[in-house]
């Protein structure tokens, strides 16, 4: 008997964790439904609240990247898990920036969960599939929305992991520990990082990618882990 309970421990402890830290208090908003207050903007303000909803507002919608005009928390956060919902069109791209060291270089300080329309495609990307870590590892599945309708993301990040429940369905569970070359994935493929993710700060800012293109976030709240 004490034998099959130590051979089912040790099976139980291969089995991944969806929740693996121990949670330090309740869910709390980021998001009022009223205004910005607790969020900070990049010098074009091209956010806004409108019928409750945070919204990216621009007169021209480029399609670019607008890196110093990203959405950010004002607090950083270290373990987390973060819930929210977003909204977007047919011709959709952004991104939910996590542990950003640095708001005014985003794009090579921070992790970048996709927020994309790939709804119908057959395949799966490291870049254009939602849910992916954006350069680093595609979702199992394609698991969005069609465009106009709320798609659902909780994100994890608990030490080295990274974890992404997309619409319900779990996606993603990366282990920045693995990545521990500049530049490369464990699986041989290239990233456009100068630095190994592994280095990467464990402690930073969460953000919504300005990419001059219509998006709609809404229900943000967090969860500090221990």
């Amino acid at each position: 008997m004490k034998l099959f309970s130590f051979f089912a421990t040790a099976l139980l402890a291969l089995i991944p964790c969806w929740s693996n830290a121990a949670e330090k208090g309740d869910f709390v908003s980021l998001f009022n439904g009223k205004d910005l207050t607790g969020w900070r903007m990049g010098p074009d303000q091209s956010w806004a609240v409108e019928n409750g909803v945070i919204t990216l507002k621009r007169a021209n919608y480029d399609a670019k990247e607008h890196n110093l005009d990203y959405l950010w928390a004002e607090q950083p956060y270290g373990n987390f898990i973060v819930e929210l919902e977003v909204r977007f069109e047919e011709k959709a791209n952004s991104g939910i920036y996590l542990r950003t060291s640095d708001t005014k270089n985003p794009v090579p300080t921070g992790i970048e969960v996709q927020v994309i329309n790939s709804y119908g495609n057959p395949g799966l990307h490291v870049r254009s599939t939602a849910g992916a870590i954006y350069d680093c590892k595609m979702p199992s599945k394609n698991a969005v929305k069609p465009p106009g309708e709320w798609n659902k993301y909780q994100i994890t990040c608990s030490g080295s992991r990274i974890q992404v429940v997309l619409n319900g369905e779990p996606v993603v569970d990366l282990d920045l520990d693995q990545w521990n070359e500049a530049g490369k994935n464990p699986n041989g493929t290239k990233n456009k990082f100068p630095v190994a993710l592994k280095h990467f700060a464990r402690r930073g800012h969460l953000g919504f990618q300005d990419h001059g293109q219509p998006v709609w976030y809404r229900n943000v709240r967090i969860k500090e882990l221990e």
